[in-house]
C-alpha cells in the first residue's frame, strides 16, 4: 500500500517518525533537517552516541525516551524500541528517532523504517556523518588518498548471533557471512565499526588472509568527541598496544596505508593548535549568553558543557523604564553595566515607536566591549566610553566627562547590582536614575546530571562570568544535597572573569585557580589556554 503524502500542519490521527542520524558525537555535525525535525518532535528517542546537546534542539516539553545500547549489552532490545517508536506515532505524536552515525549504516535503521510500514506509520530517513568516515577524518586520517588508498571497505566488526539480536561477540555463534578471503583485499583502507572486542580475530583473519603483519592500524575510540583517544600499531601489534592502553568501545578500526598519514594530518587532537583538547569545561553564563563562549572554547579543541546557572528575566514592571524612555533626550549618559540590559532597552523603545534617533544627544558608555558590541548590534551605533578594565571602578577612574553637575544620568541595569556606579555619579554632581530592567533567577535544570558528572571525574573546569552566576551555580549545585559547594567542587578547577567574581567564589571557601586578566570572554578563554599549557 502506497504511503500518503502528509502535510505537517495536517490533523492526523498518526504521526510521523524520522530516523535522524546523529553523527558520530560532535554535535556541529548533524544535518539541517536533522535539526529541524529535533526542534518540531513531540518524541525522541535516542541512542548512547548521540550527543547530549542534540537533545537541547527539541522543545522542552517534549518527552525524552533513552534506548542505548552499550557493548555487548543492550539495555532495550531492538524489538521494543521498534515497539515504542510505533506506540508514539499511534497517539499522533511525531517521533524523532536519533540514531548514531547514519541510520542506514549499521544504525538498524533499515529495519526500524520497515517495521514502521508494516504498520502504516509514514516515515522520513535523514542520513547522518557515519564515523567510519568522521572518526578516521578527526584523527587525522582520510579513507581515500591520491598517494595511499584509492577504494575503502566498511565493515561490521561482528555479526548478528543466532538468535538474531546483535550483541555477541562469541564467533561460534555469528553468521559469518564475512568472506576473510576476499575481505582482507576488498579494499585498500578497511573500516571496522563495531569491533573492539573482536579485534584479535580481525588482526588475525586478515593476516592469515594474506594482509601483510606491517599493515599500519589505528584505533580511534570515542571519535570526534572531545574523549577521543587514538592508538596506532600495525596488524601485528595492534591488539597489545590496544590492550595495553585499555581502549574499550565505542571504537572505529581502520586498517590500511592512510594510518601513516596521522603524524602529518592530525588537527582535532593536536595539543598545539587545539590547547584545551580533551577539557570539558562548563559554561555558567545564561542560555542567551553561552553560545558565543562555548564557540571560543570549542575551536581551541574543550567541549563545552553548558550550565545556564541563571536565567534572564525581565521585570514586570515597565513603568519606569517607559517613563524614561519619552524623555530620552533629557539625559547627558545612558550607561549599560551588562550585555543583558540591551535587548530589554530595545524592546521597550520599539514598543513605543522609538528607534536610534530617539538616541541622538544622548552620550551612551558600557562596561565592557561585549556590551558595546550589543549596544552596536541593537542600535549601530559606538559606544562613546569602554573602559580597558571591564569593572565598575575601572568606569569611575576613566570617566571622560568630569564635570557632571546638573547633568542626568540613566542606568538601566540588573534588580540586584552594586551601588558604586550611581553613588559615584551622585557625587560628582549628576541626578542619576537607576532602573532594574532584569534580574537573574537560578536554572535548576541540569543540576542533577552535573553533580553527577562532578562526582565522575567528567568535569576539568567551571567558569563564571559574573558574581550572579556564581552565586546561582553554588545553589544549585547544592540544592537537595547535604554536601558543600567547597566539597563538591574540589577536583575541579574554578575559573573566573575577574577579581569582583573571584571574591565571590571565595565567600563559598573555593579559591578560584584561573582569574583572568584581561575582564572579558575572550581574556577567560586566553587565561584558561596558559592555565592548562603550563599543566
Amino acid at each position: 500500500m502506497e504511503t500518503p503524502v502528509l502535510s505537517p500542519l495536517s490533523p492526523v490521527a498518526v504521526g510521523t517518525v524520522s530516523l535522524i542520524g546523529a553523527g558520530p558525537g560532535d554535535p556541529g555535525l548533524l544535518t539541517m533537517r536533522g535539526a529541524e525535525l529535533l526542534r518540531r518532535a513531540d518524541v525522541v528517542v535516542y541512542d548512547r552516541l548521540a550527543h547530549p546537546f542534540l537533545l537541547t534542539l527539541a522543545r522542552p516539553d517534549a518527552e525524552r525516551i533513552y534506548v542505548g545500547k552499550a557493548s555487548a549489552h543492550h539495555s532495550v532490545k531492538q524489538a521494543d524500541i521498534n515497539d515504542i517508536i510505533i506506540e508514539k506515532a499511534k497517539l499522533g505524536k511525531n517521533v524523532a528517532r536519533l540514531k548514531g552515525g547514519d541510520p542506514f549504516v549499521f544504525g538498524r535503521g533499515g529495519e526500524e523504517a520497515e517495521y514502521c510500514r508494516e504498520r502504516g506509520v509514514p516515515f522520513e530517513i535523514v542520513p547522518g556523518v557515519t564515523s567510519a568516515i568522521a572518526a578516521p577524518a578527526y584523527a587525522g586520517i582520510p579513507v581515500t588518498h591520491r598517494d595511499a588508498a584509492s577504494s575503502f571497505c566498511v565493515v561490521t566488526g561482528h555479526e548478528r548471533d543466532d538468535k538474531r539480536e546483535s550483541g555477541t561477540r562469541d564467533a561460534g555463534e555469528a553468521e559469518q557471512r564475512r568472506d576473510w578471503s576476499k575481505l582482507a583485499h576488498a579494499a585498500d583502507t578497511l573500516v571496522f565499526l563495531m569491533g573492539v572486542e573482536a579485534l584479535p580475530d580481525i588482526a588475525a583473519k586478515l593476516v592469515e588472509n594474506g594482509r601483510d603483519a606491517n599493515t599500519p592500524v589505528a584505533l580511534v575510540q570515542w571519535g570526534t568527541w572531545s574523549r577521543q583517544r587514538v592508538v596506532v600499531g600495525t596488524l601485528e601489534t595492534i591488539v597489545e598496544k590496544v590492550r595495553e592502553a585499555k581502549l574499550t568501545p565505542p571504537a572505529v578500526c581502520v586498517v590500511g596505508e592512510v594510518v601513516n598519514l596521522r603524524e602529518s594530518l592530525r588537527w582535532f587532537d593536536d595539543p598545539v593548535t587545539r590547547p584545551l583538547f580533551g577539557k570539558r569545561i562548563v559554561i555558567t553564563r545564561a542560555r542567551e549568553q553561552a553560545s558565543a563562549f562555548g564557540e571560543m572554547l570549542r575551536a581551541r579543541g574543550a567541549e563545552p558543557i553548558e550550565f545556564p546557572a541563571i536565567r534572564i528575566v525581565p521585570t514586570e514592571d515597565t513603568v519606569p523604564l517607559d517613563d524614561a524612555l519619552k524623555q530620552l533626550s533629557t539625559y547627558r549618559w545612558l550607561v549599560f553595566t551588562s550585555a543583558n540590559a540591551v535587548p530589554i532597552f530595545a524592546q521597550r523603545m520599539a514598543a513605543l515607536g522609538l528607534d536610534s534617533r530617539a538616541l541622538a544627544g544622548v552620550k551612551i558608555a558600557t562596561i565592557g566591549p561585549a556590551t558595546a558590541a550589543a549596544v552596536f548590534d541593537y542600535f549601530r551605533i559606538n559606544a562613546d566610553y569602554t573602559p580597558e578594565e571591564a569593572v565598575a571602578e575601572a568606569v569611575i577612574e576613566g570617566w571622560p566627562d568630569r564635570n557632571l553637575a546638573g547633568a542626568k544620568i540613566l542606568l538601566p541595569r540588573a534588580l540586584e547590582a552594586r551601588d558604586i556606579l550611581p553613588e559615584s555619579f551622585t557625587s560628582m554632581g549628576a541626578s542619576v536614575t537607576v532602573i532594574p530592567v532584569y534580574e537573574t533567577v537560578p536554572d535548576l535544570t541540569r543540576a542533577d546530571a552535573l553533580r553527577e558528572e562532578i562526582a565522575n571525574g567528567e568535569i576539568d573546569a567551571v567558569t563564571f562570568a559574573s558574581s550572579s552566576t556564581v552565586r546561582n551555580f553554588m545553589s544549585a549545585l547544592t540544592n537537595g544535597v547535604e554536601m558543600s559547594a567547597k566539597e563538591l567542587l574540589a577536583n575541579v578547577t574554578l575559573a573566573s572573569i575577574g577579581p569582583i567574581t573571584s571574591d565571590t567564589i571565595r565567600e563559598f571557601g573555593l579559591e578560584p585557580q584561573i582569574s583572568s586578566a584581561e575582564h572579558t570572554m575572550p581574556g577567560l578563554v586566553s587565561a584558561l589556554e596558559s592555565f592548562y599549557r603550563e599543566q
